[in-house]
């Protein structure tokens, strides 16, 4: 009995060595914009679950998220849209008193939150390093500041 033969993939091909954009080709430079990460996310903490949200939330969290991202760093902290009001968590104001993750002290610099509407759906908080935003905690119930 013969083996089947395996099929294989053809490899995808890239138009440049690096493999990478390639923004000379338009002639500019590609703007930094904010990325944001979970490797944080404390989707399991008692007081920061989403699991009792539903489609609706999810839909208003990847849009907002979607928002952001087209803006730079100093676009979205500076940006005085009543309904984002991105700003430093300040602990001695919450019922907090940091996010208990590890490395805490050598990874955030300044706590940060913003909202993923104007009431609705509440707040993301987490750290910024360089673009990088760190998501730590969704708080679809505003539980941080009670």
């Amino acid at each position: 009995m013969s083996k089947p033969k395996k099929k294989r993939l053809k490899k995808t091909q890239v138009n440049n060595k690096s493999g990478s954009i390639n923004s000379t080709r338009f002639n500019t430079e590609l703007p930094k914009r904010v990325v944001f990460s979970f490797q944080y996310l404390q989707e399991e903490h008692p007081k920061f679950s989403i699991q009792p949200k539903g489609t609706k939330y999810l839909i208003a969290l990847l849009t907002r998220l979607k928002e952001l991202s087209r803006l730079s760093l100093q676009e979205l902290k500076m940006n005085s849209n009543k309904t984002l009001r991105c700003h430093p968590i300040n602990w001695s104001d919450t019922t907090e008193n940091c996010f208990g993750i590890p490395l805490e002290d050598e990874l955030v610099d300044i706590p940060y939150q913003f909202s993923l509407s104007a009431n609705e759906y509440g707040r993301i908080h987490g750290f910024f390093i360089d673009e990088i935003f760190y998501i730590v905690w969704l708080d679809p119930e505003h539980q941080l500041y009670r």
